[in-house]
């Protein structure tokens, strides 16, 4: 599943993926993912798109 990092809540991430807000656990994010990066999302890997991040901001 491919996201955007909408914000940080505590210990939960919530991503954007279409018209969902799903939340994730923050220790399964890299340590320097922030809000309007975008995620992709497979089980508990999760990785930052660099390139749909970069097309973002």
């Amino acid at each position: 599943m491919k996201g955007i990092i909408d914000r940080f809540e505590e210990d939960l991430v919530v991503v954007e993926t279409g018209n969902k807000t799903p939340d994730f656990e923050k220790r399964l994010f890299p340590a320097d993912a922030s809000p309007g990066d975008g995620v992709n999302i497979e089980g508990d890997k999760i990785t930052i798109l660099k390139d749909k991040t970069v097309n973002r901001r």
